[in-house]
């Protein structure tokens, strides 16, 4: 009696405990994905947010790739000048607020580029204004005339120039036109890094001299590309057989044109400047000064050669050591 009295109750804990069972084991297979995912994270291909970033130490600025594209050209303009810093930073805060670094096609009235010249006031044609490198060495032709501009405000300098109906705008753009500056002329090392999740391949044929003839279009006689052949492309892991097997990705020497006391940063002005042109021009990896900054692992930022052995050029025949090597990614 007692025993058929207690035997409801012991089938009625029976069900609920049966009841839990199906969130248990979700719990324990969600633990055994976490941990999983944990231990082959590198098995995965998981896109990331493209995008570049420039730090220094007057602060962090983020741009899309598109947008360090053009702060590197202009950049690029104003070194191959040979003229300073603040010129550099007066031109990307001018560009930041007429077209937010965008090689615009339009905008008010005839306005077009990256500073929104106008051919109508004597700027060039429609066609040589669309040109980032004609676009800025004409606002440079127009800074430089201004007495003083290096020590001028940077608003007052960039009205000079410009003659908008704006003329307080270009203040706003100050603190991050420092920043992009003092990275892509290379005054700070290593400040300028973009996630991609690929930089896609140029033509075999072309690639390299595409590189090339960009590089010598934006630095004119501050650098000399020359092409050199890769032992076994941009990721070979070094031994013979997989370096004959492997796709053979070009790379490109860059000497560089300056006294001791600003070859180096010379060259992080063009290593950096080509991490900014890496999808535009196709570019796998660009390694300076015992750093390296690799396409497949773009979120690791620039890192040491010896750390990034397996995706960073090595034992090119040709190269000098104080050159920057750029390897072009080839179909």
């Amino acid at each position: 009696m007692d025993s058929g009295a207690d035997a409801p109750p012991r089938r009625r804990r029976r069900r609920r405990w049966l009841g839990c069972l199906p969130l248990v084991l979700l719990l324990v297979i969600a633990a055994g994905v976490g941990l999983y995912l944990g231990r082959s994270h590198h098995l995965l291909s998981l896109p990331v947010i493209e995008g570049c970033t420039a730090s220094t130490p007057d602060g962090i600025v983020d741009l899309d790739v598109d947008q360090m594209d053009s702060a590197g050209t202009i950049t690029a303009v104003a070194v191959s000048r040979g003229l300073p810093e603040r010129a550099s930073t007066i031109a990307l805060a001018t560009a930041m607020q007429e077209s937010k670094l965008r090689n615009l096609g339009g905008g008010d009235r005839d306005s077009i580029g990256l500073f929104q010249q106008r051919p109508s006031q004597g700027w060039g044609s429609a066609a040589q204004i669309a040109d980032p490198v004609y676009a800025t060495d004409k606002f440079l032709d127009r800074l430089v005339a201004v007495p003083g501009y290096a020590q001028l405000p940077l608003t007052v300098a960039a009205q000079d120039v410009q003659h908008s109906g704006y003329p307080d705008a270009y203040a706003q753009h100050e603190t991050d036109a420092t920043v992009l500056s003092g990275a892509l002329t290379g005054r700070v090392p290593a400040g300028i890094s973009c996630q991609v999740n690929s930089v896609g391949t140029a033509p075999a044929a072309t690639g390299a001299s595409a590189l090339s003839d960009r590089l010598q279009k934006e630095y004119g006689s501050v650098v000399t590309p020359r092409v050199l052949p890769a032992s076994g492309g941009s990721g070979g892991s070094g031994d013979a057989a997989s370096a004959s097997a492997a796709p053979v990705d070009p790379v490109v020497s860059v000497a560089l044109h300056a006294g001791a006391t600003t070859a180096a940063q010379r060259g992080w002005s063009v290593a950096q400047w080509s991490v900014a042109h890496c999808q535009d021009l196709h570019l796998a990896s660009v390694q300076y000064a015992g750093q390296v900054w690799t396409a497949a692992d773009s979120t690791q930022g620039w890192r040491p050669v010896a750390s990034a052995a397996a995706s960073a050029p090595a034992g090119i025949a040709g190269a000098d050591p104080a050159d920057v090597l750029i390897t072009v990614a080839v179909g």
